[in-house]
């Protein structure tokens, strides 16, 4: 038994570990109806080409209506299946079975997953009789069933993985991740590998939810070449693309751009290493070759020659910057210009992906100034005011986006808003909100890099949820019009938001807690599914969270008493700066 160190909870098992395997079993002979109930409840977990070992569970009419591929409902737990009310209807030869959970998501047949707030769910499974394969006996099967998959979420992460479809902003020449699930393995239904499957989501189009502010640049109707099920790159890396005949009259620009929402795509398959795609049009012609290099110096939301991601922070409302990748954090310095001197007292910053301008918050909340961080050129600018009582009724901490526009909230009660500020320096916009309403005020934000998507925390009636909204702009005249619109919950299973943070194109730092529990850090994916390994280690206290744009910098938290901390991969929670808060990466 060990004598010292620090005692910490480890998981003796994943229920989520993609290794294991379930093999569907076909249903005996003469199997009572609670035993056709529980393996057809099995056999929906497993990766039977078709699900055809599950279809034997069923009537050959439901057998043919069954659409396994159309959606997926999560359930906290895998199904409970309960016993049948054989005295519902007496005339009736047939059994119901109730199947019950607490239902926490969706999946579409676009593969997008949404999540919900954990609710009841109650549904049923009927059994009858029917002639068996000899004619002379019966034998119980399943002829009325819910619509497509119903899966507890261990067997959902077991089966299925997140990755990233990649489409460009829409008037702009960057891209957009837009999560969605794919197999694990081969699919049972296409017999697609993953590769395959992730190219063809890819080619089927945004979700609904992105598609009204994104665009692909595949010509409409643009499929993969008909019976390709496995893509795999030659031993230079390259993947060879073939695609039907929408694609042949496509020219050298338009075929780049439709390579880059490839590589990008890719990138999360780990399986996989793609340096090179090149797309093939009829009869096996080559229309454009593109480097993952190229793709990410034209066409990444964030470009420019790689540099160390440090984090800022605000100490005595000075404007100050550290270094926390090494081994030990190195002393912090001011910035220059006028928030690095202190003349300005701040209580929150942003700084610009560029790092040349900053924005910040007064520490009274009252007004909001940008200024150069690489030059004493003047006094800042003061860009917003705000008219609520106190502190925390006036301005949030502001955030820029990829393009530099400034965006900030105001939290007066007698006139929430939000606001953005063309280009850090232009006159503020009031942003159209129509659900801010009834009580309802934004209490922070974080603008996404591709300037798409907004995470908000939004308070109602005393709670405080993490809300992903959709940035639609118009130019209505000369004023430019900005709507965040179609707001979707990020992390409804947590009873109140802390902090949040962008931690790369579509994923969040989040610190929360459930009902009844305690405080938690832990990455959420933009669409609010989770994946194993996503909480990280405890902390208390925290009312900031910054994470960076790559995963070459640690996690940044103001925590309260023990001041700033990171936490760096394989690393528990490390003190940076004692007397410090707000920390924030570029952005």
């Amino acid at each position: 038994m060990p004598d010292s160190g620090e005692v910490q909870q480890v998981k003796a098992s994943n229920p989520g570990d993609s290794q294991v395997r379930v093999y569907a079993v076909a249903p005996r002979e003469n199997a009572d109806p609670e035993e056709i109930v529980d393996g057809f409840l099995e056999a929906m977990t497993s990766d039977d080409p078709g699900f055809a070992t599950a279809r034997k569970y069923l009537t050959k009419h439901a057998a043919q209506a069954w659409k396994p591929e159309e959606s997926i409902t999560v359930l906290a737990t895998a199904p409970d299946r309960e016993q049948a009310d054989r005295k519902a209807d007496p005339g009736d030869e047939g059994r119901a079975y109730p199947i019950s959970g607490r239902k926490i998501a969706t999946v579409d047949a676009r593969h997008a997953y949404q999540p919900i707030s954990p609710a009841d769910y109650l549904r049923s499974i009927r059994v009858v009789q029917q002639p068996s394969a000899n004619g002379k006996d019966k034998e119980w099967r399943i002829d009325s069933l819910p619509p497509g998959l119903v899966l507890g979420e261990a067997d959902f992460l077991r089966n299925y993985r997140s990755v990233n479809t990649y489409y460009f902003a829409s008037g702009k020449d960057w891209v957009v991740a837009d999560p969605v699930y794919i197999r694990q393995r081969q699919d049972p239904v296409t017999r697609m590998d993953p590769v395959t499957q992730t190219i063809k989501a890819l080619l089927e189009g945004p979700t609904n939810w992105l598609k009204q502010a994104v665009d692909s640049r595949f010509p409409s109707g643009t499929q993969l070449r008909s019976g390709v099920t496995t893509l795999t790159p030659d031993d230079q890396s390259t993947l060879k693309v073939p695609l039907n005949d929408q694609a042949d009259q496509v020219g050298p620009d338009i075929c780049r751009r439709m390579a880059a929402q490839v590589l990008f795509t890719l990138r999360d398959l780990t399986s996989v290493r793609v340096e090179q795609v090149e797309l093939l049009g009829t009869r096996d012609r080559s229309l454009c070759r593109l480097g993952k290099g190229q793709a990410e110096e034209e066409f990444a939301a964030v470009r420019g020659t790689p540099r160390p991601e440090n984090p800022y922070f605000v100490h005595e409302g000075k404007l100050m910057t550290v270094s926390v990748s090494g081994k030990e954090p190195e002393a912090p310095s001011e910035v220059p210009g006028p928030f690095g001197k202190g003349t300005t007292p701040l209580g929150s910053v942003a700084v610009d992906r560029g790092e040349t301008r900053a924005a910040g918050v007064r520490a009274n909340g009252a007004e909001l100034l940008v200024s150069s961080i690489t030059s004493d050129m003047g006094p800042p600018r003061s860009v917003l005011t705000s008219k609520g009582h106190n502190p925390r009724e006036r301005l949030s901490a502001p955030s820029w986006d990829g393009s530099g526009d400034l965006w900030v909230a105001d939290r007066d009660p007698a006139a929430p808003r939000l606001w953005m500020v063309p280009n850090g320096s232009g006159e503020p916009v009031e942003v159209r909100t129509p659900w801010l309403s009834d009580g309802a005020r934004v209490e922070s934000l974080r603008v996404s890099a591709d300037g798409v998507r907004i995470a908000l925390l939004v308070s109602r009636e005393g709670r405080t949820t993490l809300q992903i909204g959709r940035i639609e702009r118009q130019t209505a005249g000369a004023e430019p019009a900005v709507s965040v619109v179609d707001l979707q919950p990020a992390a409804p299973r947590m009873e109140t938001v802390t902090a949040v943070s962008w931690a790369g194109p579509s994923r969040l730092v989040v610190v929360g807690k459930e009902a009844g529990g305690v405080q938690q850090v832990r990455y959420l994916q933009t669409d609010g599914s989770t994946s194993a390994g996503s909480v990280l280690p405890g902390l208390n206290g925290v009312t900031t969270v910054a994470a960076p744009h790559t995963d070459q910098a640690p996690v940044v938290a103001d925590s309260g008493d023990d001041g700033i901390v990171r936490l760096a991969s394989g690393m528990n929670w490390q003190p940076v700066v004692k007397a410090g808060v707000s920390p924030v990466y570029p952005g």
